[in-house]
C-alpha cells in the first residue's frame, strides 16, 4: 500500500465521525439556537468530531475491524452526549 492509499484509508475511516459530527452540530445549533447562542459552532464541531473519532478507534480495537453497526450506533450516541454535555443541555 502506497502513501496515497494509506491517506485514503484514513480519510474513509474517519469520514463517519466528521460527517456525523458536523451534521449533528448543525442540527443542534438549529434546534436549540437560544440555549446555544453563546457556544460557537466550531467548538461544538471539534468536540463532536473528536469524540466520534475516539469511538471509531475504540470500535476498531474492540471488534478487530471497522464498519460494525454497533460502532456506528455508539458513534451516534457518543456524539449526541458530547454535544449535550458541551452545549450545557445536560447540566440542567
Amino acid at each position: 500500500m502506497g502513501p496515497l492509499d494509506a491517506l485514503w484509508h484514513l480519510l474513509n475511516f474517519f469520514g463517519p465521525a466528521v460527517g456525523v459530527g458536523l451534521l449533528a452540530t448543525g442540527l443542534v445549533k438549529l434546534l436549540w439556537y437560544r440555549e446555544l447562542k453563546n457556544v460557537s459552532f466550531r467548538t461544538l464541531a471539534l468536540w463532536s468530531v473528536a469524540v466520534g473519532a475516539v469511538v471509531l478507534i475504540a470500535g476498531l480495537v474492540v471488534f478487530g475491524r471497522d464498519g460494525r453497526m454497533a460502532t456506528y450506533g455508539a458513534l451516534v450516541l457518543a456524539v449526541a452526549l458530547a454535544l449535550g454535555w458541551r452545549g450545557g443541555l445536560l447540566r440542567r
